[in-house]
């Protein structure tokens, strides 16, 4: 059927683990603590490609400098 044209595109917790460089652990946390929007279908997660694009153009907001701190 090919993508319809306005279709949100999801990604797979690896494939978000990927662009972001982290750990998958880290794409779950970010889940389960809301930080990160995801559909559950199944038993695993997708990710809507627009959010994942936001908080990357967004420097990861207050979740990167908490991050960088507890280093």
């Amino acid at each position: 059927m090919g993508e319809q044209m306005g279709a949100p595109r999801f990604l797979t917790v690896a494939e978000v683990a990927e662009l972001m460089r982290v750990s998958k652990m880290t794409v779950y946390r970010m889940v389960h603590a809301g930080e990160l929007p995801a559909v559950r279908m199944g038993r695993s997660f997708r990710v809507p490609q627009a959010a994942v694009e936001n908080i990357i153009a967004e420097g990861l907001g207050d979740w990167g400098q908490e991050s960088a701190q507890s280093r």
